[in-house]
């Protein structure tokens, strides 16, 4: 398996893992939806015109899982993170992971900031397995048109429909 930078002429080759991500996401908030490749090109480009760093992860010519960093210095953030799933718990994502902290040190920093959607279990349990914890944010938005709030969640002393 070898994790290598994303520039154009890959671009192609991760959109439709860009797309099954943000699938994904859209299933944390109870929304079915289908992959938009054309989106997910549109957003893979606009990452890459701002500069920020993509790796992804490849095995035997496939594309398997990638990582898109944020460079707001002193900081960096990783935007996404997403391995497909017949792969997952099996290193990939530790790997593309690990780019981002690396990146993180060139930088003369210590950690890597994750924003984290609350329902999405898996990589709160993955950043938990690496020390990482909650610093200081909760975002806070109106529903989206039709979304259907299924859960309660507690931040502190605060109770949010969900």
């Amino acid at each position: 398996m070898n994790i290598i930078i994303i520039d154009r002429q890959r671009a192609d080759q991760i959109a439709p893992l860009m797309a099954d991500f943000r699938v994904a996401l859209c299933a944390f908030r109870g929304i079915e939806t289908q992959p938009d490749l054309g989106a997910a090109h549109e957003e893979l480009k606009e990452y890459l015109d701002r500069g920020y760093p993509v790796f992804a992860a490849e095995d035997h010519g496939q594309f398997i899982g990638f990582v898109v960093c944020r460079i707001d210095e002193p900081c960096l953030w990783v935007e996404s993170l997403f391995v497909r799933s017949e792969y997952r718990r099996q290193g990939v994502a530790s790997m593309l992971f690990h780019k981002a902290e690396e990146l993180a040190e060139a930088m003369g920093e210590d950690t890597v900031f994750n924003f984290v959607h609350p329902n999405n279990e898996g990589i709160i349990r993955f950043l938990r397995a690496k020390g990482y914890t909650v610093l200081n944010m909760i975002e806070i938005r109106k529903p989206y048109k039709n979304e259907e709030l299924r859960t309660m969640i507690r931040v502190g002393n605060n109770a949010f429909d969900y």
